[in-house]
């Protein structure tokens, strides 16, 4: 008999772990193509342009300064790197444009003075 309480168990608990998961691929109310399991994730698709000391300006890709396969940059993770660069002299200024994805949308992203505004 204690084997088939066990049983019984470890399927109640398998079957509300299964429905529990399936419920992430469910979209939002009022949302068309929206998964819960991926609204808490923030892309930055960003174009950034550094100014060195000496006035000169050349690209700045912010992926060359995370750990190998990371890719969902959001705004704080951002204005680390950036305040990065600028403490460590490789840049005097980072300025750029681009478009943050998340939950809420699509919005548009601003570097100025090496300063995330959104």
């Amino acid at each position: 008999m204690h084997l088939s309480v066990l049983s019984a168990v470890q399927i109640a608990v398998t079957l509300g772990l299964v429905a529990w998961m399936i419920t992430g691929f469910t979209p939002l109310p009022g949302r068309w193509l929206r998964w819960r399991m991926f609204c808490r994730a923030t892309f930055t698709i960003i174009t950034l342009t550094g100014t060195t000391k000496d006035g000169r300006t050349e690209p700045v890709n912010v992926y060359d300064h995370l750990s190998p396969g990371s890719f969902i940059l959001g705004p704080p993770q951002l204005q680390a790197i950036l305040d990065h660069l600028t403490a460590s002299g490789q840049y005097d200024r980072i300025d750029g444009h681009g478009r943050l994805l998340s939950a809420r949308g699509e919005q548009p992203i601003e570097v100025r003075d090496s300063h995330v505004v959104l």
